[in-house]
Parts: C-alpha cells; sequence; structure tokens
C-alpha cells in the first residue's frame, strides 16, 4: 500500500511529489486508544502524537500510566491538578467519561460519518477532535482536517492560498489527495516538523 500511496500522491500533486523526496514514510505509532486519544486532545490543546510540549505524557507519567481507560482514570484525575484547565474542558471531559460509561462502541466496525455522529453527541468534541480520533486514532486512510490550524498556515504557505478563500482552496487542492488524504496531510506535517528541528 505504501508504494500505490506514494505513486499517487505525487502523480496528483507537484507540491507533494517533492515533499516525499525529501521526507521519510510518515509511520504513526498509534494507540489506537479513543478514550486516551480523546483526553489528549482536550488537555493539551493538540493530540499528543503533534505535541511539543508534551503535557499530556507528563501528566501519565506522573500518574505511572501508560494507556489511559476509564478505569484507571481516577489515577490520572489525581495528578491532573498540574495543569490548568477551564471549566469548559472540564465539562468536556465529564462528558467523555459519562459517553464511555453509557457506551461500548465498536469503533473498527463504524464508518467516518457514524463516529463523528456519536463523537458529535460529546459536548465540547467538534470537527477538529474527531478528525483527529479519525486520522491517527483510527488510521482511516481519507481523513482531511480542513479547520486544524497548522495545516490552513502550511498549506497557505505551501501552495500559496489567498487568504480569503483558504478552506474552499485547502479543500480543492486535497480532493486530489483522494482516497489518500489522510498520507498527504501527514506528509505536509512531516516536512513541518522535519525542516523545524533543521533550523538552528
Amino acid at each position: 500500500m505504501q508504494k500505490q500511496v506514494i505513486q499517487h500522491l505525487s502523480s496528483q500533486d507537484e507540491v507533494l511529489h517533492s515533499i516525499i523526496k525529501e521526507v521519510d514514510w510518515p509511520e504513526v505509532n498509534s494507540t489506537h486508544n479513543v478514550f486516551h486519544d480523546l483526553l489528549s486532545c482536550v488537555i493539551e490543546q493538540q493530540i499528543h502524537y503533534r505535541s511539543t510540549k508534551k503535557t499530556f505524557a507528563k501528566l501519565l507519567a506522573k500518574a505511572s500510566l501508560r494507556d489511559l481507560t476509564p478505569d484507571n482514570f481516577t489515577r490520572f484525575e489525581e495528578v491532573m491538578d498540574d495543569v490548568k484547565l477551564s471549566m469548559n474542558k472540564y465539562e468536556t471531559i465529564a462528558g467523555i467519561l459519562e459517553f464511555f460509561d453509557l457506551h461500548s462502541p465498536d469503533w473498527l466496525k463504524m464508518s467516518n460519518a457514524e463516529i463523528k455522529e456519536a463523537l458529535f453527541t460529546i459536548k465540547g468534541v467538534g470537527h477538529w477532535t474527531t478528525d483527529m480520533i479519525l486520522l491517527y486514532t483510527l488510521e482511516r486512510p481519507n481523513v482531511f482536517p480542513a479547520q486544524d490550524y497548522h495545516l490552513k498556515q502550511l498549506m497557505s504557505q505551501l501552495y500559496q492560498i489567498d487568504s480569503r478563500q483558504v478552506i474552499a482552496e485547502m479543500k480543492r487542492i486535497a480532493q486530489y489527495w483522494a482516497p489518500y488524504q489522510s498520507y498527504g496531510v501527514k506528509y505536509l506535517l512531516a516536512w513541518k516538523a522535519t525542516n523545524k528541528r533543521k533550523k538552528p
């Protein structure tokens, strides 16, 4: 599949073609743990695969946890005073706990639309968070998080997009990546991370 993805993206997008020659295949060691990654998105305002502050990872380490689950959340809760969270975030965390108390979804058998519909029932969980879950946690191949701030910045720069029509133009460009939009996104973000490390 890797070869097929690379050939498709390279043939459809000159920018990605150049990037693919520069950076390695964007491998992600996913937790496949929706509860864990939802909490990461809420607490850190970033999913931990992309985090530079490592706030969520530090909290896990302090609680002596590797994978966060509803069953061990009380241990994690004991160290949450180390970060300042808004009331809205506490409400979202409470909503996540309630959701997993009431439901045990088989995420792998659900479509992207069904997953979004389920997660949108949690107050405070929106499009960006659900896209991160689909993209990184469940590793769906054709996800394009148009609301992602860093992706907007990056694509605006690389594709010289008019600031008045960023989202529409991003979606137009990403249409050519289908059915592998997720890999296009991951390549762009990997390129950004690689270039950031190169800077003195």
